[in-house]
């Protein structure tokens, strides 16, 4: 019977620590978080409300018209091809311009220049770039129909946009899996681009 009991205690204390079976698999697994909420106006003067698209995967990609590494992208139509494959199946793009010197009309310019099938948010006080630790333009987050943060990051493997062969978008990745009903498998990566340009007095 001590014997037992001992094994028994044993299997308590390693569970707790996580050292055996599921709770160390749990332990291990990225824990969700949910994607704060937030109000903007797109460049028609239109309130956006992320809660608008609740139910909907949503995509958030953090832009700068004066970014060259933003320029190339939306040169090669990489955003807009993207956004226009997946809403037929439900997935929502908003395009957010945090850079402190830009105003609507400078973001309805650059929608209209790039013929944008989603609206871009004027963020340029820096306050939902600051919630969501966005760093760079781009810099992509895709939120699940839960409501969830499931990944951020660059939108692919190819900062200098010279990868002949691997050349991996990790939104188009992730959001294939959402759509298969399967998790994120790269939840994360490091964003490349343009520094975010807060107003010098809020650095």
């Amino acid at each position: 019977m001590k014997i037992l009991r001992f094994v028994a205690e044993i299997a308590v204390i390693s569970t707790a620590l996580g050292l055996c079976g599921s709770p160390a698999l749990a332990q291990n697994a990225p824990a969700l978080k949910t994607a704060p909420d937030f109000t903007l106006t797109d460049s028609k003067g239109k309130s956006v409300k992320l809660s608008d698209f609740k139910g909907k995967i949503v995509v958030l990609e953090w832009t700068n018209p004066d970014c060259p590494f933003v320029q190339r992208h939306y040169k090669a139509g990489t955003m807009v091809i993207l956004a226009k494959r997946y809403e037929p199946k439900g997935v929502a793009w908003l395009a957010i311009n945090t850079t402190y010197y830009m105003d609507r009309a400078k973001d309805a310019q650059w929608a209209q220049k790039n013929q944008l099938p989603y609206p871009i948010l004027g963020d340029h006080a820096g306050t939902v770039a600051r919630l969501y630790s966005a760093k760079s333009s781009p810099h992509m987050f895709i939120i699940d129909a839960a409501g969830n943060l499931v990944y951020q990051g660059g939108i692919d493997n190819d900062p200098a946009g010279d990868k002949k062969e691997g050349r991996v978008n990790y939104v188009a990745q992730a959001l294939d899996e959402l759509l298969a009903g399967k998790p994120v498998s790269v939840p994360e990566t490091k964003s490349y681009g343009c520094s975010m340009k807060f107003a010098p007095e809020s650095k």
